[in-house]
């Protein structure tokens, strides 16, 4: 089976990507369909100037070995094991798709683009390709440059975070969500950003962001909550160097904030003692704390499940076994306002009772549930 790319220019010039039928009909269909399809639907151009002509003119010669890798692939995959008898060809096929992503991207190409980004994360995955730098750069560049509202991008960094967590269950390398959150705080996508700062090491970069997110969204009398959602519950996910970096930079930078500690929020002087008390790991300490802030803790219903949880991380508390607001705090956050209800998942959540946690804070900062952490302890 023979796909054609000709140039109407210079037609002496032309290239074959030779699919060889030993793969099967299913194989050779499926790279028809990336020789063809994803070049935008036909396999003879004859317009001149078209960009996609000019990925075809970029494979030239090296089609044949792109092909070879691909053949490689799928005989290797058919006999029930994945070997790589050339492992520089699939190394050069994948740079070539990447170039060719690039190529489709600029020219507005979103579809054939997200295609050949696909298969890039398909080459990585089944090479079983270390995770790099330079690649987990390579694959922040296709995420940038995708729709955002595309669902191809929503599968696309779904499979580029189980790549780069090796296979272990975990949530990512640190690395690319720092690249993500960075990608998505250029977009004002603050509350997908937020998300992937706190499964980076970037408390920095967090910190910077939520001062964004709270001068452009928020109002005065919550720019303390957007960072004590973030300490703790980078504090639920043990990244407590962090949690700290994040704090400090925020109420620095923060232009609504007055030089502390002391602050004239409470919140904020309840978390600086937090910081405080997980150093020293003292379980009264941490007890008498949460209960004097009770009254700032009351203002989202989250805090009191975030602090069970750090309590059994840092000072030994054992794991509640009773309601959401059980173990520990479970007294205390018995005085919590009403206007809450339970969730299907036992999670607490916002009524829509006015209070200084609105409506839309809930919609765009949280509630977020560890659960929806994800920690993995």
């Amino acid at each position: 089976m023979i796909v054609e790319f000709n140039s109407s220019q210079r037609p002496e010039r032309r290239h074959h990507l030779r699919l060889a039928p030993c793969a099967g009909e299913a194989a050779s269909g499926r790279w028809l369909s990336l020789g063809c399809a994803a070049l935008g639907g036909t396999g003879l151009w004859q317009t001149d100037r078209h960009p996609l002509f000019v990925f075809s003119y970029l494979l030239g010669s090296h089609c044949s070995m792109f092909l070879s890798a691909v053949e490689e692939t799928e005989k290797c995959a058919q006999g029930g094991k994945v070997r790589y008898m050339s492992q520089s060809k699939h190394t050069e096929a994948r740079e070539l798709m990447c170039s060719g992503a690039l190529l489709f991207f600029s020219h507005g190409q979103q579809n054939s683009a997200a295609d050949l980004s696909m298969l890039v994360l398909e080459s990585l995955e089944k090479a079983e390709v270390e995770v790099a730098d330079e690649l987990l750069e390579n694959l922040a560049k296709l995420f940038s440059l995708m729709d955002p509202n595309s669902p191809e991008r929503v599968a696309f960094v779904s499979r580029a975070l189980k790549w780069s967590s090796g296979g272990s269950g975990k949530l990512g390398h640190p690395r690319l969500h720092q690249l993500l959150a960075l990608t998505l705080w250029k977009e004002q996508n603050y509350c997908e950003s937020r998300y992937h700062f706190l499964h980076s090491a970037d408390g920095e970069g967090c910190a910077h962001m939520l001062v964004e997110y709270s001068t452009s969204r928020g109002f005065r009398s919550e720019v303390d909550m957007f960072v004590a959602q973030a300490v703790l519950q980078f504090l639920c996910l043990k990244n407590k160097s962090s949690a700290s970096v994040v704090f400090t930079t925020y109420t620095q930078k923060h232009p609504s904030i007055e030089n502390g500690p002391p602050f004239v929020q409470p919140l904020l002087n309840f978390i600086w003692f937090l910081l405080l008390a997980v150093d020293g790991g003292k379980l009264t300490v941490f007890t008498v704390l949460c209960e004097q802030y009770q009254p700032s803790l009351r203002r989202d219903p989250m805090y009191n499940e975030y602090l069970d949880r750090i309590g059994q991380l840092f000072f030994g508390v054992p794991p509640k076994q009773t309601s959401s607001y059980g173990g520990l705090l479970g007294k205390a956050g018995a005085g919590a306002p009403a206007g809450r209800e339970q969730s299907g998942h036992g999670h607490v959540h916002p009524g829509l009772s006015p209070g200084p946690c609105r409506a839309w804070l809930w919609r765009s900062v949280g509630p977020v549930s560890l659960a929806a952490l994800e920690v993995h302890l």
